[in-house]
């Protein structure tokens, strides 16, 4: 009995000496996929993200001193790196096996410094890092680790230092000026603008009036009649013709004119084949676009979906496996290993013609690093019926997205057979086209969500010579849209082509200039709020450098030159710090001049019988009782523009909606329902007597079926 007690402790002395290796990663949700993959040889354990920071009470570095960064223990990482210590204490080889990027290599570092992994002299250190979390991935990065990459850690250690000199500096003054909350952001505040110059393009649009005219044509041996659409004027001789557009009423009478008693002829009959190539696979940006569209999912959410499936899910029959590859990149490059078993995999089970013959990527724009793969399946053969039952509905929803674009970006491309007539009439000339799917190639597996639907119309036996019916003619009016209002798919998109910000940063910066309530999401459109417009004011005004796109963007170009070692890190920062901080100094001499004294109103407080004054709250302006504390009487702030209510003649007055969207109604809501987007005006439109609208510097009457306009009077233009 002795004996089987002895036997079983030396076991398990042997077990606990074993445990010689260490494996740190950054999220405990790795810990279990990882340790699974590695044996009782190794011990794995999480950091919790960052361990150290600047401190939050200071700027966290000197400029007198050379720009040196001051770095502390963040706040409850105490405990995470005690544990570790003891862990290194135990193991001859540290692994660190943080994320593949910027910031990763910097939560490394950190935790070089933190644990003094730098200073061990019996032990070895080494960095490794994983795209996916597969077993082969893993080990295969143990069997190839390196050192640290000093330059990626001085490009996020150099963004993070410009965050804290944007943030820093300018907050306070923020706050002096509108009293409360309110931030600026090195990148938020320039998405910010990118909001604010879109809003201003809207409400500076006029529509245009224009008109289509629809022919309807019989075709002999045809059911059903042909659409063709009025192009313009037809070839003559010696004349070629030209697409044009019918602007007014005036000039739709003319054609129409025109066209009494004509026959309708196809001129031209052509037959063709058109190519639509397969979608390249994902990036952070177009997963965050096409998941917005697609599945409705916010960028934010489609990051922490697509989070869980990169760090490990539990699949049945597979146990923890992550399913996807790392989620921050902005490459479309795929390793020759996944490439080559995704044709496969599309052989096999779609047949050999569906399989691409090429590469499908994007063309380098010079934006993109290359260190990392696009986003796709870690194992192709894992198909979305596979894991169903695994995979609660959202993570599911995600998965089957980034599958199937994946999987369709290694099949043949789909082919139509076009149809395409020109139709004589007179003078002038229609048009008509019609296409049918000859060959799906990838559309078997995957359409985009903004994919328009190819034509259902089918154009019969057609020829060149042909004498078409006509049954009707439909003309219809038309006035051109505005810009759209950015969504976060489309703001994505949009910071991407202007090189705002990088793939990690996207999501936590709309989510913060949404929860400073600065931007008002209603309805997948983002639109700007009171609060955004007076900080984007500022900002434009007094740090105009900070919200110039360009700028903002070269800063972008210029860390991309710290992480590949062209550019020193102190450079950048010793080049920014004194130019803003001289901005800093001009604006608060001439924001301390500015003194913003409370607006006394005409209200009287219902409580003590004072006339109320208008305040600042993070929401926008509210009236308030000046007795305060010993009256606490708040109400809502409502400001009279001095415009009559169209339709009950009392005031107009500034409103916004609960998430704080400008638009402008009536004194007497609810009993009276005028409410107004634009602002209304005193001017009646001569033309049909409705209410006018302001447009930049002109009056647009807001029956959009008038389409009068006219000048603002002179003293009303700024």
């Amino acid at each position: 009995m002795i004996g089987d007690m002895a036997h079983k402790y030396r076991n398990r002395n042997k077990e606990f000496t074993m445990a010689n290796h260490l494996v740190i990663v950054e999220s405990p949700a790795k810990v279990k996929t990882i340790k699974k993959f590695l044996g009782s040889n190794y011990e794995v354990d999480a950091s919790g993200g960052h361990v150290r920071d600047l401190p939050k009470s200071q700027l966290g570095f000197d400029p007198e001193h050379d720009y040196e960064p001051k770095y502390i223990t963040i706040r409850g990482k105490g405990d995470v790196l005690a544990k570790l210590r003891k862990e290194v204490k135990k193991a001859d080889k540290i692994y660190l096996a943080t994320d593949p990027d910027r910031e990763g290599e910097a939560i490394s570092w950190h935790l070089m410094k933190a644990l003094k992994l730098d200073e061990l002299k019996n032990k070895q250190v080494y960095r490794i890092s994983f795209n996916e979390i597969t077993k082969n991935a893993v080990k295969a990065s143990l069997k190839s680790p390196r050192d640290l990459d000093i330059n990626l850690v001085n490009a996020q250690q150099t963004r993070r230092m410009l965050d804290r000199m944007v943030g820093y500096r300018i907050s306070p003054l923020l706050w002096a000026k509108v009293k409360r909350g309110l931030s600026a952001g090195r990148v938020q505040s320039v998405a910010l603008r990118m909001i604010c110059d879109r809003e201003d393009e809207i409400n500076a649009f006029i529509p245009e009036e224009y008109w289509n005219l629809d022919a309807m044509l019989n075709v002999a041996g045809s059911k059903k009649p042909l659409d063709a659409k009025y192009y313009g004027l037809a070839n003559e001789e010696g004349v070629k013709g030209s697409k044009s557009a019918i602007h007014s009423k005036e000039e739709l009478d003319v054609i129409l004119k025109d066209l009494e008693g004509v026959s309708y002829v196809a001129d031209e009959v052509k037959k063709g084949e058109r190519i639509k190539k397969a979608p390249i696979p994902f990036t952070t940006s177009t997963l965050q676009q096409e998941a917005s569209k697609a599945l409705n999912f916010s960028t934010q959410k489609t990051m922490r979906i697509a989070q869980q499936l990169y760090e490990g899910v539990e699949v049945k029959g597979h146990g923890t496996i992550g399913l996807i590859t790392y989620l921050r990149t902005d490459s479309t490059r795929v390793a020759d290993e996944a490439d080559a078993a995704a044709r496969s995999f599309v052989k096999e089970h779609y047949g050999e013609n569906y399989a691409a013959a090429g590469e499908a990527s994007a063309k380098n724009t010079g934006k993109i690093q290359d260190a990392h793969e696009a986003i796709r399946p870690t194992d192709i053969t894992l198909t979305p019926v596979m894991v169903k039952e695994s995979l609660p509905r959202d993570l599911f929803r995600l998965y089957q997205l980034i599958w199937k674009r994946f999987t369709a970006s290694r099949m043949a491309p789909a082919v139509y057979e076009t149809t395409s007539v020109k139709i004589r009439a007179g003078k002038h000339m229609f048009t008509t086209s019609a296409s049918r799917l000859s060959f799906d190639g990838f559309m078997s597996v995957y359409v985009a969500s903004d994919d328009e639907e190819e034509k259902k119309q089918v154009i019969g036996a057609i020829e060149s010579g042909m004498e078409l019916k006509l049954a009707d003619l439909q003309p219809s009016q038309h006035f051109t849209q505005p810009p759209a209002h950015y969504t976060e798919a489309s703001l994505v998109k949009a910071m991407e082509e202007q090189g705002i910000g990088r793939p990690s940063t996207y999501a936590p910066t709309i989510t913060t200039i949404i929860a400073r309530r600065y931007v008002a999401k209603e309805n997948k459109n983002l639109y700007v709020t009171e609060l955004g417009e007076v900080v984007n004011r500022i900002m434009k005004k007094s740090f105009p450098s900070i919200v110039d796109l360009s700028f903002t963007a070269n800063m972008e170009t210029l860390l991309d030159r710290v992480a590949d070692g062209t550019v020193a890190w102190k450079t950048i920062i010793r080049n920014f710090y004194p130019d803003l901080d001289e901005a800093v100094n001009i604006a608060q001499k001439e924001l301390e001049s500015v003194k913003i004294e409370d607006e006394v109103t005409d209200e009287v407080c219902d409580l003590c019988g004072r006339n109320m004054v208008v305040k600042y709250g993070p929401h926008g302006k509210f009236l308030a009782c000046p007795g305060f504390p010993e009256c606490k009487n708040t109400k809502p702030y409502l400001e009279k523009i001095g415009v009559p209510c169209p339709k009950c003649g009392k005031e107009v007055v500034r409103k916004k909606t609960k998430k704080g969207r400008l638009y402008y109604g009536c004194e007497a809501n609810p009993d009276c329902d005028f409410m107004s987007w634009q602002k209304p005006s005193t001017e009646k439109c001569p033309k049909c007597g409705s209410y006018m609208v302001e447009k930049g510097n002109k009056l647009l009457c807001a029956n959009e079926t008038c389409g009068y306009r006219m000048d603002k009077p002179a003293e009303e233009q700024k």
